[in-house]
């Protein structure tokens, strides 16, 4: 007797055939679910910013017109708590947020061009939840830096936390200011993407001891591996240093650091210098990329990139050395934590002399300073 389909039962995996074709046609499966996941949240999330825009756009006419004061978003929170209980977004903070974030974009004829005559919502802001649009235009100095990090946030999938720290970190002010010859020796749209994941200067002042040499840098950046990635930014790799290119004549060649861009599909060579660069970097960095290509490269990877992050760089120096240069090479400054000398360190009192002069300062001494 047939069992009822509303009965439990075991299904016998082993009656499948599991071939290419089923593979195939399971992958195929999860992935259009998963789009069609997307799909959803981001049509979602597309309404309920369309509705913080508008609200936005008529609470900005209205106020403008009106002389309504600060109770006026009082009230309109609580009337819309009222109408909606149990929905969230009516706060008093949030109303003003979507007013101050269509403002913020109205000022910008680039964002109205977009929209027409209309001052329209852009379509890729529904990519972005509210709570990082908010992130975003309260952070930013201009609707260009807003943007900037809307693209990223869009291009790298980044949490609100991951956002928050690549605009502590001024990714927007370093974004583009290494100097490469991309556009020279790498075919379009892959010179832009190489560009796009190097910046300058890069912030090391995770390194808390004082660095004056070469091997110091690279040594205290390697114990510091996960910070440095983290700084490089998403897509590396760290595959190793120090690795030892042997030549058949005897000679013996060190790049400092090697990584690979999971992104890119390409390796980067990094060398590091504790010196402003001189023409002499480029040419030893070229033949590492060479060598890279030549050696560790697989068919299906992109050509090799050369990184040399150095103290300090003239533009002009930097691009001059790179004219006959037949490898990708990008130049960037880094950032260390400044230390007080130990001469200078003498001269400040020390933290129980600080602690002294505080508890017998003279009270009334304190009510002049605060008059004046």
């Amino acid at each position: 007797m047939a069992m009822a389909d509303n009965k439990p039962a075991f299904v016998k995996r082993d009656t499948i055939v599991a071939g290419k074709e089923y593979a195939r046609l399971l992958g195929a499966l999860k992935e259009r679910f998963r789009r069609s996941q997307i799909k959803a949240a981001v049509k979602v999330n597309t309404s309920l910013l369309e509705f913080y825009w508008e609200m936005g756009r008529d609470i900005s006419r209205l106020h403008e017109a009106a002389e309504w004061g600060s109770a006026f978003f009082d009230c309109l929170s609580l009337d819309l708590k009222t109408a909606f209980p149990g929905q969230t977004g009516f706060s008093v903070t949030n109303i003003k947020y979507a007013k101050r974030w269509y403002e913020f974009y109205n000022q910008s004829d680039i964002i109205r061009h977009q929209g027409g005559d209309e001052f329209e919502m852009p379509i890729d802001f529904g990519m972005v939840p509210w709570k990082h649009h908010v992130c975003i235009f309260t952070h930013s100095k201009s609707v260009e830096e807003a943007m900037f990090y809307i693209g990223e946030t869009i291009k790298n999938g980044w949490s609100r936390s991951q956002l928050e720290m690549e605009i502590g970190n001024n990714l927007y002010g370093k974004a583009g200011h290494a100097i490469t010859n991309f556009d020279d020796q790498l075919p379009a749209p892959y010179s832009g993407l190489a560009k796009a994941i190097l910046k300058s200067p890069y912030d090391f002042g995770f390194i808390d001891k004082k660095v004056t040499t070469e091997r110091q840098l690279e040594d205290e950046l390697a114990a510091n591996i996960t910070r440095l990635l983290l700084e490089l930014g998403q897509g590396f790799a760290y595959v190793g240093r120090q690795l030892e290119l042997k030549m058949p004549g005897g000679q013996s060649f060190i790049p400092d650091m090697i990584f690979y861009h999971t992104k890119l599909k390409s390796y980067i060579v990094c060398e590091l210098k504790v010196v402003p660069f001189i023409p002499d970097f480029a040419g030893k960095l070229n033949f590492y990329v060479s060598a890279v290509d030549e050696l560790m490269k697989q068919p299906d990877d992109n050509p090799t990139i050369g990184l040399l992050i150095c103290k300090s760089k003239d533009d002009t120096v930097v691009e001059w050395s790179f004219r006959g240069m037949n490898r990708p090479l990008g130049v960037a400054e880094y950032q260390l934590k400044e230390f007080i000398s130990e001469k200078a360190a003498k001269l400040l009192p020390s933290e129980l002399e600080l602690q002294n002069i505080i508890d017998t300062y003279d009270e009334t001494e304190w009510q002049k300073r605060l008059k004046t």
